[in-house]
C-alpha cells in the first residue's frame, strides 16, 4: 500500500519525520502492522518503505512509535536492550530516534518471515533452538532481576474470584479445590536465576527465516531461570496447536502453577489501553495453562 503522510490511513506528517531521523531515508509507503495485536493509536506499528514495490533502491523497515508515557518507555527500554545484546535470534536494529515525545524504533522488516501459526515440527524446534541461545546470550548488566511473587497470583484470584469465574475457565468447586495446591505449587516455582529471559515469547513476539527463529519485543527482559522463557511460551504454543507443554517441559509443576496463576489472574483484568491485546491473549493461554497446572499437580481437570 502506497500512501502520503496526509492520507487518512497513513502516519501523521510529524511521525513520518520522525522516521525519517531514525532510518536515514524518508518513506513513501505505508502499511499498518496490526498482525494479532490489533490496531493501537497508543503504540503505532508500521511497514514503511521508499517505493511501492521491491526493486532497485527498494527499502522498507518496521517502525514503531512509543506514543504514551507507557509504551514511549517501553520502546525506549527495548531500544537499550537491543543495543545491549548481540545474538542472531534478535531483528537488525536499522535507527531510533528519541525527541522526548514519541521515541522510534526502527527495524528490519520481517513481513516476509514465516509466522507461526501454524506451527510444525521444524518450527518448534527453531524456537527451542532460540530459546538456548538466549538462555546462553551474557546478559547486560543494566537488567533487574524477575520480581517473582510466589502464589501471589492465585491468593489474588482466591480474595476476588469473580473476574477469574466470568472467564468460564473451572467451575466455583473446582476452584475452590483446587486453590490450596495451586497456591502452594507456584510459591515453590523456581523463578530466581541469572540468565537472559526475554518475558514475552509468544507466537505474535517471533517469526522464522532461514530456518531461525527471530524474537522481537525486548521491553520486558530479565535476570531470571531460563525455564521461565519456555514455561510462558508453552501455554500459547499449545493453544495454537502445538504439542502439550509436559512434552516440551515435564515435571515443572511449580512453573505451570506459577504461569498459569498469571495468566488467569490476568485474563480478566481491564483492558489495558496502551496494549488492547493483551488480555485476550492472557485468556487464550489461560485456557491451556490451567489444564497443564491441573496435569501437573494431579488434580482433576478444571
Amino acid at each position: 500500500m502506497s500512501a502520503s503522510p496526509q492520507d487518512s490511513d497513513s502516519p501523521p506528517r510529524d511521525d513520518v519525520d520522525r522516521f525519517e531521523r531514525a532510518l536515514g531515508w524518508r518513506p513513501t509507503a505505508f502499511r499498518p502492522a496490526t498482525a494479532e495485536r490489533g490496531p493501537s493509536a497508543t503504540a503505532a506499528r508500521w511497514i514503511v518503505a521508499d517505493r511501492d514495490g521491491p526493486g532497485v533502491g527498494h527499502r522498507s523497515a518496521f517502525v514503531k512509535i512509543g506514543a504514551t508515557e507507557l509504551t514511549a518507555d517501553w520502546t525506549r527500554k527495548e531500544y537499550r536492550n537491543y543495543r545491549s545484546l548481540r545474538g542472531w535470534f534478535l531483528p537488525e536494529v536499522l535507527g531510533f530516534d528519541d525527541d522526548g515525545d514519541r521515541p522510534v524504533l526502527a527495524l528490519e522488516d520481517l513481513s516476509a518471515a514465516d509466522w507461526p501459526p501454524p506451527w510444525t515440527d521444524e518450527r518448534v524446534a527453531a524456537v527451542l533452538d532460540a530459546l538456548a541461545a538466549i538462555r546462553a546470550t551474557p546478559p547486560p548488566d543494566h537488567l533487574v532481576r524477575h520480581k517473582g511473587n510466589g502464589g501471589a497470583d492465585w491468593q489474588v484470584v482466591a480474595a476476588d474470584p469473580a473476574p477469574f469465574h466470568a472467564l468460564g475457565l473451572c467451575s466455583p468447586a473446582w476452584l475452590d479445590a483446587a486453590l490450596p495446591a495451586l497456591i502452594a505449587a507456584a510459591a515453590s516455582a523456581p523463578l530466581a536465576g541469572e540468565a537472559l529471559v526475554h518475558l514475552d515469547i509468544r507466537s505474535d513476539n517471533l517469526c522464522v527465516r532461514d530456518g531461525r527463529a527471530i524474537v522481537i519485543d525486548w521491553n520486558h527482559a530479565v535476570l531470571a531461570n531460563p525455564d521461565l522463557d519456555m514455561a510462558f511460551w508453552l501455554p500459547s504454543l499449545h493453544a495454537e496447536g502445538g504439542p502439550p507443554p509436559e512434552a516440551i517441559l515435564p515435571e515443572a509443576p511449580g512453573l505451570a502453577a506459577w504461569v498459569a496463576g498469571f495468566f488467569c489472574a490476568g485474563a480478566g483484568n481491564a483492558p489495558i489501553v496502551e496494549a488492547p491485546h493483551v488480555r485476550p491473549l492472557q485468556l487464550k493461554q489461560a485456557r491451556t495453562a490451567l489444564p497443564w497446572a491441573a496435569r501437573a499437580l494431579g488434580l482433576p481437570p478444571p
